[in-house]
């Protein structure tokens, strides 16, 4: 299934009396960028968690965020560190005395103070159980967003595509007509210069001329482009870096028509053509 890098996806669940909270947020990169942020407390399960993502996702900059709250429950203590709480009233005591005028505290700022507030042990073990399998839900939502955007993106794709194969089959038409003309209008430039003109001459110099304007080689190789682009797209691994590439071709060719195009209508194929293709580029910027 092809994925877009541009996704959302968040989950929560209670551990131990804690309310864990993960975030994932995706976006397109070159390569595989892997943000973590994540508690002090839940340091320990950093490893796991990294190698839950770059098992699943093989491109993109991802950014996962772990957060977490106390479990608010009915008849739940508050452990306090008293011997924190003796070395803190003795600090500030010395300090008012420097002070004219000191501000004084109440219980809760002292209640709110590092250290002052007794953090119940966990069990990590059931931690590092619980983190790991909310990130691989959360993961998995992730993953079913990127799928669902890159079907759109297929869909998108396979649309230009088939504009473009359009206009390669009318460029094509279009040729012999082309040709014929740029011939008769220089044979009546030059007969119009030269009363008795050598047209042996004048014929090998229109071969060279088509030859140099014909771009039957280009509308080839755009049609091949094209045809590889939808096979490409039904390969069932990250195509995205492949896909830029053949963009890239595909551009070349259109500018190489252009350059060489002796027509209006062959002028406009060719602008018609760098359009289509660039909408395809922007959008296969997010093809994971």
């Amino acid at each position: 299934m092809i994925k877009s890098m541009t996704a959302f996806a968040n989950g929560e669940v209670e551990i131990d009396n804690l309310m864990v909270n993960c975030e994932f947020r995706s976006v397109n990169h070159r390569y595989c960028d892997i943000s973590l942020k994540i508690p002090e407390r839940f340091r320990f399960a950093e490893v796991d968690i990294r190698s839950l993502i770059t098992t699943s996702v093989k491109r993109g900059k991802v950014e996962c965020v772990l957060s977490y709250k106390k479990s608010v429950k009915q008849n739940q203590t508050i452990a306090v560190n008293e011997d924190t709480v003796k070395a803190l009233l003795q600090a500030t005591s010395k300090i008012e005395d420097l002070m004219h005028n000191g501000r004084p505290f109440t219980a809760f700022d002292v209640l709110n103070y590092p250290g002052v507030q007794q953090e119940p042990e966990s069990n990590k073990d059931m931690l590092l159980k619980g983190i790991n399998t909310l990130v691989a839900q959360t993961l998995e939502k992730l993953l079913i967003a990127r799928e669902r955007e890159g079907a759109q993106l297929v869909i998108h794709v396979e649309q230009r595509c088939a504009k473009v194969k359009t206009l390669i089959e009318a460029a094509n038409k279009k040729m012999p007509a082309v040709l014929d003309g740029i011939r008769t209008k220089i044979k009546q430039q030059i007969a119009e210069l030269v009363e008795n003109p050598d047209f042996d001459r004048l014929e090998q110099e229109m071969v060279f001329l088509a030859q140099k304007l014909d771009v039957a080689e280009e509308l080839d190789r755009l049609d091949i482009h094209v045809n590889e682009v939808i096979n490409v797209l039904t390969k069932q691994e990250p195509i995205g870096r492949r896909l830029d590439f053949l963009m890239q071709e595909m551009n070349r060719e259109a500018n190489t028509l252009g350059s060489k195009s002796a027509d209006i209508e062959m002028t406009q194929i060719s602008i018609d053509l760098k359009v289509l293709i660039e909408q395809m580029r922007e959008q296969i910027q997010n093809i994971e």
